[in-house]
């Protein structure tokens, strides 16, 4: 059989492979990775694009955004956000269920979010369904569909179209999850939102009004359901470290839980949040320096297995940008496009390896949304999304570079290490110099198997 022409050739002496960090090249053809060759090693008449010594590295996986469209396109969209998501070097995102109007709990309001992220996507992007209380009836038509997971609040979502399930709605759903391998993401949090209505509005009294026994109590419960139905739980934005040993026994047993946190629990800290910073506002919240230490530690020890953005922006006014009441402003970080940066200015500090980030940011997500084999990793087979970046080059973050839909972003005027220099989807490359060089080709990511 012939091989294949060879549409693409990179060669770098750092690229991030499954096995480590080694010089390398990696050739595609079409769409798709079809040789991971030696440093030098070259079919003739290839023409290549040496990269020195730049970081080439799997696009990243982002399974935790909030895209908002439709329905709330004021606060962020399907352009915008993937736009954002091409200059941070993600190259794959999954949506997730609430923020947009209608939420994602029925196969109609899917095929709604679908219709609008048509002819919008600058990277690939797959949908979470949603799990609240009255959708029982909907979580098989939606796995039908192609939802790649389904997510759920044990608290208050902040949304009243998608209000908290309890433990009896998790039993009844979960063994449709479990009969089909599909994961159940979950907020957990479990007591009375005080936070959005008693406290003075300092960030003390809001830390305080969400303490890490609600996480504590919440993955406690969730560890027990998912030894008692079989059913794949990832635990999303992880915050309190005190419940790395829960999680610790329920890993020891082998059960299928898996947990994730976010860049701005590994980058900030609670002491450092002045009183009307509300930019910083999420839930669960930023927790104090030893806990944010302990989370490091949990994804060196492996009971953390990934990192992703939580990228839950809204409209300046509703953030109360300026000066605002953490009793009363909206919580979420906008964090989309420097989620890379942000982790690794963190982690090299650190000790961690580049091999630790692919990991962290490309592989586990990836397997978390069953995109194993296709996305997360350089390997012949796999789509060619790839970034290349610069670990040693610094910047600040500036609104003039910020490709949301709001440039707003706690991390403006910080100085991260780790700029990205090019994206590529599928072989093109459709980013480079801060600016999207392609027009919208991402595909919409539907899950087709259990």
């Amino acid at each position: 059989m012939t091989a294949p022409p060879i549409d693409l050739a990179l060669r770098s002496r750092r690229v991030v492979l499954p096995d480590g960090v080694r010089p390398a090249t990696v050739l595609v053809a079409g769409s798709r990775i079809i040789e991971i060759a030696g440093h030098d090693e070259l079919p003739p008449e290839t023409a290549v694009t040496d990269l020195g010594d730049l970081v080439l590295m799997p696009g990243l996986v982002d399974s935790h955004v909030h895209i908002n469209e439709p329905g709330r396109t004021d606060w962020e969209g399907f352009d915008t956000a993937t736009r954002a998501a091409a200059a941070g070097g993600i190259t794959t995102l999954a949506d997730m269920p609430l923020n947009s109007t209608p939420v994602t709990t029925t196969v109609e309001a899917l095929e709604t979010k679908l219709a609008a992220a048509r002819g919008q996507l600058h990277v690939d992007c797959g949908f979470l369904g949603g799990l609240i209380p009255d959708n029982l009836a909907d979580l098989e038509p939606l796995m039908d569909a192609g939802v790649m997971g389904f997510k759920a609040f044990l608290i208050d979502s902040g949304i009243d179209d998608f209000p908290a399930v309890i433990s009896a709605e998790l039993q009844a759903a979960m063994p449709l999850l479990a009969a089909r391998g599909y994961p159940l993401l979950v907020h957990a949090e479990v007591g009375f939102d005080f936070g959005s209505s008693n406290g003075d509005g300092s960030y003390a009294a809001y830390l305080e009004s969400r303490p890490r026994s609600w996480e504590n109590d919440a993955i406690r419960m969730l560890v027990q359901l998912c030894q008692d139905f079989g059913c794949p739980v990832h635990i999303v934005h992880l915050s309190s470290a005190d419940a790395l040993s829960i999680i610790a026994r329920g890993r020891r047993n082998g059960w299928p839980l898996t947990v994730e946190t976010c860049p701005h629990y590994l980058f900030f800290d609670a002491e450092e949040i002045a009183d009307g910073d509300t930019g910083l506002k999420c839930a669960p919240p930023i927790r104090e320096r030893e806990n944010r230490e302990r989370l490091w530690k949990g994804l060196s020890g492996g009971l953390i297995d990934a990192i992703v953005s939580d990228h839950s922006p809204c409209t300046p006014d509703l953030k109360q940008l300026g000066g605002g009441n953490f009793r009363t402003a909206w919580g979420g970080i906008a964090s989309l496009q420097f989620t890379l940066p942000a982790v690794w200015t963190e982690a090299r500090e650190r000790g961690h390896s580049l091999t630790e980030i692919a990991r962290w940011m490309c592989a586990k997500p990836a397997e978390l949304l069953g995109l194993t084999g296709r996305k997360g990793a350089l390997r012949p087979g796999y789509d060619a999304d790839i970034v290349v970046w610069d670990p040693d080059a610094e910047f600040t973050v500036t609104r003039a570079m910020t490709k949301h839909k709001h440039p707003f972003t706690p991390y403006e005027n910080r100085t991260l290490a780790g700029t990205v220099m090019a994206t590529y989807l599928r072989g093109r490359k459709i980013y480079a110099g801060g600016e999207l060089l392609a027009p919208a080709t991402g595909e919409i990511l539907l899950r087709q198997d259990g």
